[in-house]
C-alpha cells in the first residue's frame, strides 16, 4: 500500500507554471471552509487520498497548485457551495447599492466575494433580512465562492505577490513627498 502523498507547498495560481500543464493537474475541489484551513486531509477529483500541511495561516484559492514532498502537483479548485449572491434591485437599484451593502457586510466582518455587477456571501438569515431591508435583492445558489482576502490579503500570499506585479504606474504626482510644519517640501 502507498504512502498518502503530503502537499506543503503551495503555487499561488500556478505561477511560472505553463497553463497546459496546470490544466492537465490532478484537481482537488474544495469549499471556503477547507481552503481556510492550513492542515488537513481529503480527497482528490481522481479518488486519491491526500494530505495538506501548509504553513500556518495560509489560504487556498482556486487556480492554486500544490506541490508534494516528492513532487506531485496537484491544482486547487474552489468547489461550489451554497452562497448567497446580492445583486441591486432591478426595478429602482443603481451600482452604489452594491457599494453600500459590501460596506454594512465589511463592518461585520463578513468574508464577500465582490464582481462589478454581484456580491456573493455565505448564508446568513440575519443579513439577508438586513440586506433586502436596503432593497437589495438576495438569491441563494450553488456557486464557487473566492471571498476578497482583506486589507492586508493572505500574508503567505501579499509580499511575494507584490514583487510579481510590479507596473510601476504614473499618476501624475509625486508619492515621495515630504511634510514639514504643515507644508509639503
Amino acid at each position: 500500500m502507498s504512502q498518502m502523498p503530503l502537499y506543503n507547498r503551495r503555487i499561488f495560481k500556478g505561477h511560472g507554471l505553463a497553463q497546459t500543464l496546470i490544466n492537465r493537474l490532478p484537481i482537488l475541489s474544495l469549499v471556503w471552509d477547507q481552503r481556510q484551513k492550513s492542515r488537513f486531509d481529503a480527497i482528490s477529483q481522481s479518488g486519491e487520498h491526500v494530505g495538506v500541511l501548509l504553513p500556518r495561516g495560509q489560504l487556498l484559492r482556486g487556480g492554486d497548485v500544490l506541490v508534494s514532498t516528492n513532487g506531485e502537483l496537484l491544482r486547487i479548485e474552489a468547489a461550489a457551495q451554497h452562497v448567497m449572491r446580492i445583486t441591486p434591485c432591478p426595478e429602482h437599484g443603481r451600482s452604489f447599492d452594491l457599494i453600500r451593502a459590501a460596506y454594512h457586510l465589511g463592518n461585520r466582518h463578513v468574508p464577500i466575494e465582490l464582481t462589478p455587477t454581484y456580491l456573493q456571501i455565505e448564508p446568513d438569515a440575519v443579513l439577508a433580512d438586513m440586506l433586502r431591508a436596503m432593497h437589495m435583492v438576495v438569491t441563494e445558489c450553488e456557486a464557487a465562492f473566492e471571498p476578497e482576502a482583506g486589507a492586508y490579503g493572505n500574508a503567505a500570499h501579499g509580499h511575494a505577490h507584490a514583487h510579481e506585479h510590479d507596473h510601476h504606474h504614473h499618476h501624475g504626482h509625486d508619492h515621495d513627498l515630504s511634510i514639514k510644519g504643515g507644508h509639503q517640501t
